[in-house]
């Protein structure tokens, strides 16, 4: 479908963040909305306190890996949500930019976490009914 919108979340590590966000993403809006979720510098592995707590909201992220930041993802991507990368996030014309100030989850317990992790909800839902409406 060649209408259907493509959303990039961008962190440092692309472990915490931006994976609860692709999550939440793709668990909402299923099918409707392409995501994509990269990191400047990216992690190993996904941080397990952020996989833990999107866990307890039934959302399974288990399955992600952080991946590098291309110039290509924020090229094919209609909307890039960046949170605390900075300026290493190539900026192109047409897209729709916008800086998500998020606490980081890394180092954090759980119960640091699902406030971040609640946060991001509320914040997908709103970009889900602003993307359903173009």
């Amino acid at each position: 479908m060649p209408d259907k919108p493509s959303v990039l979340f961008v962190c440092v590590h692309n472990a915490g963040r931006s994976q609860m966000a692709a999550g939440w993403l793709t668990h909402l809006a299923g099918d409707r909305i392409e995501v994509r979720s990269a990191g400047s510098a990216p992690a190993e592995t996904i941080n397990p306190v952020a996989v833990e707590a999107m866990r307890e909201a039934g959302v399974d992220i288990t399955a992600a890996q952080p991946k590098v930041l291309t110039a290509e993802a924020v090229q094919a991507s209609d909307v890039v949500i960046t949170m605390g990368c900075g300026d290493a996030c190539p900026l192109f014309p047409g897209k729709r930019y916008e800086d998500w100030k998020l606490d980081d989850p890394a180092g954090q317990g759980l119960e640091a976490v699902r406030p971040i992790r609640d946060e991001i909800r509320a914040r997908i839902a709103k970009l889900i009914a602003e993307l359903d409406a173009r």
